[in-house]
């Protein structure tokens, strides 16, 4: 089953799949809910690890790397909605309801994880269904009637978060047992060298070991996962204003050409373009 549809600011996704794909370590342009419905998965953001059950609610921002690891193929079932940060500036006029708060007021790659109450899950799964629907059978005014539901569920996301914070639905993730001091060294020192001879120096580990040790507990690379961290960074610093080269500079990539490239590759846009939009 694969339910999908979008307008100028949402993008959902309904799906179920009786095995579980390959994905791999990723970043969005845009902020991201996460609804977990079925499957044998831990999800790992950034340097933490979220195992995850039925009713847990994810929420990433645009900076936060991530990707799921599935421990079976167990049938897999998720709601995933992508959104344009920027309809927070939209309905300002409106409101002046935090609409981003949990999804920029926390550490990065934290408190990513929500274990909703039962009225919660209620609540969210009634306005999945009701986006389903509209997609469906979209009558007159489906668009507007997509986005009043999804604003909806962006103030329910943030309702959540706040009993998450005040303890309620509390659920921290676990740093991952094997791969948590590595994953910390790189996300602290990406302006430094990283290659794999110096991760050997650092951990005194041999580099091929490393290697598989990465690749087992993650389904990716230790290459792709710093490429990808860097590139997260450099978005960061070009949000923040600064120049094409102090972005690539700051986010430890040494040849220039070289990160223009991997950016508009990984991103779509040249690094300046992206920093004037």
């Amino acid at each position: 089953m694969h339910i999908h549809g979008k307008n100028k600011y949402f993008d959902f996704t309904h799906r179920r799949m009786e095995t579980p794909p390959k994905i791999d370590f990723h970043l969005h342009d845009r902020f991201e809910i996460y609804f977990f419905i079925a499957g044998d998965v831990h999800y790992l953001i950034d340097k933490n690890v979220y195992p995850l059950s039925y009713g847990d609610m994810l929420i990433l921002n645009n900076r936060e790397l991530h990707k799921p690891t599935f421990r079976s193929n167990a049938p897999y079932e998720n709601v995933v909605i992508h959104f344009d940060p920027s309809i927070a500036a939209s309905l300002a006029l409106v409101s002046d309801f935090p609409m981003l708060d949990c999804f920029v007021n926390r550490p990065q790659g934290e408190a990513n994880r929500i274990t909703l109450s039962r009225p919660q899950l209620d609540a969210a799964l009634a306005l999945f269904k009701k986006a389903e629907l509209l997609l469906s059978e979209p009558p007159d005014g489906a668009d507007l009637l997509l986005t009043a539901c999804m604003i909806e569920l962006l103030v329910l996301v943030n309702q959540s978060f706040r009993d998450h914070r005040s303890g309620t639905g509390y659920s921290p993730a676990v740093t991952h047992e094997k791969l948590g001091p590595l994953l910390e060294y790189i996300d602290g020192h990406l302006e430094h060298d990283l290659t794999l001879e110096a991760l050997e120096r650092q951990f005194y580990m041999n580099r091929f070991y490393l290697s598989r040790l990465f690749r087992k507990h993650t389904g990716s690379t230790i290459h792709e996962y710093i490429l990808l961290k860097r590139i997260a960074r450099a978005k960061k610093l070009l949000q923040e204003g600064h120049n094409v080269t102090a972005a690539c500079e700051g986010s430890g990539f040494n040849d220039y050409s070289h990160f223009i490239r991997m950016f508009k590759r990984l991103v779509g846009v040249p690094p300046g373009q992206y920093r004037n939009r």
